[in-house]
């Protein structure tokens, strides 16, 4: 389950990022508003957990914008604020539940299980399909019209982050991070490799590739209306 933090103080979120990967969860942090929003839209989380007050937009301020965008991931906003019309703001804004610092680590655990509970999963809806493909995320599937496509457990993750994010541009930068992960020494161009490996296995011979080339940028996932996919 990957998880998002966005807190403005620094040691507060290394230590609940630390703490949840102490659970086996996988974290990613963001320290202000903006880069909060922009991350949280990829729309590749099972959890937000949001501080109310933050440079740049607020933890308010994302939760709407999220909610605008049609996303359901859960989220928990923080906030040393405790007045009930706080929480109600909050609440209504889009936010599923509130915690009130300084709070016990085992109730910030409680409430994120709680969430995924809500939610009926521990790790987003099971099925990802975009255009023709089927992707089974619990059995780790992934299938091109009915047909199954033999991916590697790398190559699977790849197909997901632009999957997820079909019709968005995914800088090489990002996808490093999202798939390989922030601390992982990578050799080599290793984002092109997978991409042309993914190529191989999921493109039609004689139609276009799925996965398209932004010169100088990174790779977008599109589904056009071709013959195979009526």
């Amino acid at each position: 389950m990957r998880i998002l933090i966005v807190e403005d103080e620094q040691r507060l979120a290394a230590a609940l990022a630390q703490l949840l990967k102490e659970h086996q969860y996988a974290v990613d942090v963001a320290h202000d508003g903006n880069t909060g929003l922009d991350l949280a839209l990829m729309d590749c989380y099972d959890v937000l957990v949001l501080d109310v007050m933050l440079p740049g937009q607020s933890g308010l301020d994302i939760v709407r914008q999220v909610r605008r965008a049609g996303l359901d991931v859960p989220i928990l906003l923080l906030t040393a604020k405790d007045t009930v019309d706080d929480r109600v703001t909050g609440l209504d804004a889009g936010a599923d539940d509130y915690l009130v610092k300084p709070f016990a680590t085992k109730e910030l655990l409680a409430r994120i299980r709680a969430l995924t509970r809500r939610t009926g999963t521990v790790s987003g809806p099971d099925t990802l399909t975009v255009g023709p493909f089927s992707m089974h995320l619990a059995e780790r599937t992934i299938f091109r019209n009915g047909q199954p496509l033999n991916l590697t457990a790398k190559e699977f993750q790849l197909l997901e982050l632009l999957m997820r994010n079909h019709g968005k541009v995914m800088s090489k930068e990002l996808i490093l991070d999202r798939v390989w992960g922030p601390d992982a020494e990578v050799i080599g161009n290793a984002v092109e490799n997978y991409v042309h490996f993914l190529r191989k296995k999921i493109d039609v011979p004689g139609q276009p590739s799925y996965i398209e080339t932004v010169r100088g940028v990174g790779y977008v996932f599109r589904v056009r209306d071709t013959k195979e996919e009526r």
